[in-house]
């Protein structure tokens, strides 16, 4: 008797979480707009960061490998528009992350390097 209860069971939950797979994921009404633009994605011999005019000048840029997880770079930004080159860069995919004085990371975003 409790086989079928169970049975019944099992696949309701699995046709939840094939509904959740479905189900297209839209942002949460009152999110922040992006602070930095990014581009060219994928890059080859340079980024280009773009903040946003904030008045803000506690903040810094941080990138780290993807893979490896090792800090390429850590900028305090003081302008509006860095242009970093990848010289030192591998083919791969990092991780930046905008954090202010205190250590909070206020953005994060990826990028690729294709050389």
């Amino acid at each position: 008797m409790l086989k079928p209860f169970f049975i019944s069971v099992g696949l309701l939950l699995l046709s939840f979480s094939i509904q959740a797979q479905q189900t297209p994921v839209t942002p949460a009404v009152g999110t922040t707009e992006k602070l930095v633009k990014l581009y060219p994605n994928p890059a080859v011999s340079y980024v280009v960061f773009e903040l946003k005019n904030t008045g803000r000048k506690d903040l810094s840029l941080q990138v780290y490998n993807g893979i490896l997880g090792k800090k390429m770079i850590d900028t305090k930004i003081n302008l509006e528009r860095i242009t970093l080159p990848l010289n030192e860069f591998t083919r791969g995919i990092y991780v930046y992350h905008l954090v202010e004085k205190s250590g909070k990371i206020v953005e994060s975003g990826k990028f690729q390097v294709t050389k």
